[in-house]
């Protein structure tokens, strides 16, 4: 009998052990995960799977974020190590990661690694920490480098729009990282590069003011400069992926709008920034100048597609500054920042792919936008302005005298006008319904188009370069040189052009979002005393109580 028994005991672990084996050879062949979380937070974008399951070789990641980090930041750095885990456990090849202080660096080789992340964008972030019962500034690191057997690229995680709270900056960083994380790695191993074309030849970004483009996405990007002049038929604009439009001076052709209709129903995509008024800058001192409206051409095209360029100029009392002569200290001229309603600090953004997490983008001199009817277009705003805005109808006065006895608050009444719109959807042609420009056939003309996108904003000087005033060295995109402030004007485009190009792509990953859950500070103030017996002295009571019967019923059997 007893060996029976024991035979049966044998039986049962064997069997046990068995379906453990089988078990462990089942997730070996194919592995899998749940989320069950809410949110979602430990699940990818397919479109961030696609590039890690295309990884052709290993890659290492340092994270700079390290050291002694207060809570909110210890949230970060976890959150980086998690994602960088769930790259790895998605990837075709180890995604395998490190921490590197770049303060714990020796002496000589400090400087230059953290010269050396600016080139990333990577700047250094000094934090409020108690130690020692006081409080002490700590230099941190918010970022990581990526590295595979050639190359290394990196990339800033601490992102935030103007006017967030640390806790809402915090939470958009981790919201933003699958997307950081996977652009980064995207740039090291993508083969595939979109072209982008900048239409020239009307006065657009004449000399070096074109430079912050080329710059901002020529790592990402096939950038050419197009004279569209040159361009005889609308097939030899099929090769761009994206077209930008940015400020002409002078009127476009019949024939030349019919070349950038067509581009567009022909399924191209286009950023039109197109300057409503002329004026002069150099005139603005003394007795100030006068900006008339100026027909550029594209009035027409942009009313079709939905949308309408007003002949004004919107002025903001969240703005930024000019730099003007205030006469000469010693034998040296003097600039000083003078207030200027006209350029627009735009920090309220819409919760788009596009604009999510942005810093504030300036608006130089740009015109209100308003939408008209378009069937089959959807029209959504991306970037306002502040609660205190107006628009000054054409004719309007330029003049820095104005500025002496300040602005009139009460006429800035207007709230967030919207200044930069997305149009995406089925556009009808210009051209529908007209006879075509002289040399153009007929055959291949299409009358709408399916899926196009449209970027539009008031302004030719959205995404034009500043000047070093010193060295007369054209400067990256944002970058104002009088007050060293950086606007996200560089990202927005970078950003918009990979909307355009791949609106599923790894833009998309920008849409998470985490709810920030924080603890009523109150209600835990009142109630500590209640939850810590509940989860310290309870369990113990229990525990005792437990034990207690279990003497008694031993006793009694």
């Amino acid at each position: 009998m007893k060996n029976k028994s024991s035979k049966n005991i044998l039986k049962s672990l064997g069997l046990i052990l068995l379906i453990i084996v089988v078990i462990n050879v089942l997730f070996r062949m194919g592995h899998f995960r749940i989320d069950l979380t809410e949110e979602k937070r430990y699940s990818l974008h397919p479109a961030t799977v696609r590039v890690l399951e295309h990884l052709e070789e290993p890659l290492e990641v340092e994270i700079l974020l390290t050291g002694n980090l207060p809570g909110g930041m210890r949230r970060l750095q976890r959150s980086i190590e998690q994602m960088v885990r769930t790259f790895n456990a998605y990837s075709a090849q180890k995604i395998s990661f490190y921490y590197l202080d770049p303060l714990a660096l020796p002496a000589d080789q400090q400087e230059d690694f953290i010269v050396g992340l600016t080139d990333y964008g990577i700047q250094p972030t000094n934090l409020f920490v108690n130690e020692d019962g006081g409080q002490k500034t700590r230099m941190i690191f918010p970022g990581v480098l990526i590295k595979d057997s050639e190359y290394e690229t990196g990339a800033l995680l601490l992102r935030g729009e103007k006017g967030m709270s640390p806790d809402q900056i915090l939470n958009n960083s981790v919201e933003n990282l699958e997307f950081e994380l996977i652009n980064a790695v995207r740039k090291l191993v993508s083969k595939q590069q979109y072209a982008v074309g900048m239409l020239m030849g009307k006065g657009e970004l004449e000399g070096d003011d074109g430079f912050g483009i080329v710059e901002a996405l020529v790592e990402d990007f096939e950038v050419f400069k197009i004279p569209l002049e040159q361009a005889k038929k609308v097939e030899d604009l099929d090769p761009f992926d994206v077209l930008i439009i940015a400020g002409p001076k002078e009127t476009y052709s019949e024939r030349e709008i019919y070349l950038v209709d067509q581009y567009l129903m022909r399924g191209g995509n286009l950023v039109i920034l197109p300057n409503a008024l002329a004026y002069d800058m150099d005139e603005a001192g003394g007795d100030g100048t006068v900006a008339m409206p100026f027909d550029n051409g594209l009035d027409q095209l942009l009313f079709r597609y939905g949308i309408r360029v007003n002949k004004d100029f919107v002025q903001d009392m969240n703005f930024g500054y000019h730099p003007v002569m205030a006469g000469n200290f010693g034998d040296q001229q003097q600039l000083v920042p003078l207030p200027w309603p006209f350029y627009i600090a735009a920090g309220r953004m819409a919760k788009h792919p596009v604009t999510k997490g942005l810093d504030q983008i300036v608006f130089r001199f740009t015109s209100s936008l308003d939408t008209v009817k378009a069937d089959g277009v959807k029209k959504t705003p991306l970037i306002f302005g502040s609660d205190f805005g107006k628009k000054l109808a054409a004719p309007v006065r330029v003049a820095f005298q104005d500025m002496e006895d300040g602005p009139d608050l009460e006429s800035y009444a207007l709230q967030n006008l919207p200044l930069l719109y997305l149009l995406e959807g089925d556009f009808t042609s210009l051209f529908k319904n007209r006879f075509l420009p002289d040399g153009m056939p007929k055959e291949g003309f299409l009358e709408s188009s399916r899926q196009g996108k449209v970027f539009v904003a008031g302004t030719g000087r959205l995404f034009e370069s500043s000047f070093d005033p010193r060295s007369g060295e054209p400067l990256p995109i944002g970058l104002d040189p009088y007050s060293d402030m950086q606007y996200g004007n560089r990202l927005l485009l970078q950003n918009m052009i990979n909307y355009l190009v791949e609106p599923e792509g790894i833009i998309a990953t920008r849409t998470k979002q985490f709810q920030i859950r924080p603890l009523n500070k109150v209600k835990v103030s009142q109630e500590k005393v209640k939850w810590q017996v509940i989860n310290v002295v309870l369990p113990v009571v229990l525990l005792g109580l437990l034990s207690l019967v279990w003497m008694f019923a031993r006793k009694g059997r």
